[in-house]
């Protein structure tokens, strides 16, 4: 397991206790941080080895977490638990995103500074060997993947046109849903 799943100590004993559960029920974790702040929160990032959730599978995932949290008991204190997507601009956390999501534009962190930058941007390349391969201004790079602390998929005409095509083509009709209304209102008359 990659520190982009889990990347604290206690992530990564909260993950290594809830992944083997959440693959049982068919689902691959993505991302898994526990924030602290006023109340907790448990945030776990799932999907299907295919890609895609539903809202019915993050509340299976979510009975099913919340119901081995209470036997084991790992956090202190209260906590609020959300199972979600890993959305459009999905974090990438495991070597095969590289290669899923080629040909699109991230954002890459490292934990140290590589030829004097800790941040690159630019279209991802897939791969090879354990390096990340992402094109920017001055050419091709490889990151080793241990290098990086953080990595995700910037928000695109392009990411969000083939999100949709990809739901359209898994048979989401969004006619089964209810037409927005909207309520207008007349203009008031001065007397």
């Amino acid at each position: 397991m990659s520190d982009l799943i889990a990347k604290t100590a206690i992530d990564k004993r909260l993950a290594a206790l809830l992944e083997p559960m959440i693959e049982g029920l068919g689902f691959e974790l993505v991302r898994l941080r526990l924030m602290s702040g006023k109340t907790a929160v448990l945030q776990i990032m799932a999907e299907r080895p295919e890609g895609g959730i539903e809202v019915d599978d993050c509340a299976n995932i979510s009975n099913a977490v919340s119901a081995l949290l209470d036997v084991e008991d790992p956090i202190e204190g209260e906590y609020t638990l959300e199972v979600s997507s890993p959305g459009i601009d999905r974090p990438l956390t495991r070597l095969k995103d590289f290669d899923a999501w080629g040909d699109h534009e991230a954002k890459i962190e490292t934990d140290e500074l590589i030829d004097g930058r800790r941040r690159f941007k630019g279209q991802l390349k897939g791969t090879e060997g354990d390096e990340v391969l992402i094109e920017i201004a001055e050419g091709i790079i490889g990151l080793k993947f241990e290098w990086l602390s953080d990595a995700k998929l910037v928000l695109t005409d392009e990411l969000i046109a083939e999100m949709l095509k990809a739901r359209k083509e898994q048979g989401f009709d969004e006619t089964e849903f209810d037409d927005i209304e909207t309520e207008h209102s007349e203009p008031e008359e001065n007397s």
